[in-house]
């Protein structure tokens, strides 16, 4: 979840640094880091059951599940986001040896909540949407 309370700009690589040695989560949009606020109890189990029944669906397919963890690049859109769930299919590709930031998800799950829902659906979504994948998820 975001909140848009602090803004400052950075580039791609200010923001990995900064993100790296930071104690809570920043996503970063378009140069603007935007801190991520603390999910609620519905929250947490709805994004923990949706991970464990795609783990456990996708056991012996050459697709890994992760939790909200792992951080998404999109390039084209210049951000980086924390999705709730995200599903990585055949080689997962990352942006560099620090193996924290996924460069081609195949599933990207957002758990909507009321201080979210304009911004996972709006400009979230659209960015999102960039991403093209070939490959059958099963």
């Amino acid at each position: 979840m975001s909140s848009a309370a602090a803004r400052t700009y950075l580039t791609p690589q200010e923001y990995i640094s900064f993100e790296r040695k930071a104690t809570t989560k920043h996503e970063y949009l378009k140069g603007q880091i935007i801190a991520m606020s603390g999910a609620s109890r519905a929250h947490s189990f709805i994004t923990g059951d949706i991970f464990g029944e795609l783990r456990d669906q996708l056991k012996g397919h050459k697709c890994e599940v992760h939790s909200s963890d792992m951080r998404v690049s999109i390039h084209s859109t210049n951000s980086y986001f924390y999705p709730d769930v995200v599903v990585a299919c055949e080689e997962p590709r990352f942006e560099d040896n620090v193996f924290d930031t996924l460069l081609n998800p195949r599933v990207v799950i957002e758990v909507l909540s009321p201080s979210t829902e304009v911004y996972d659906r709006g400009e979230k979504f659209e960015f999102y949407q960039t991403f093209r994948s070939k490959t059958p998820l099963l």
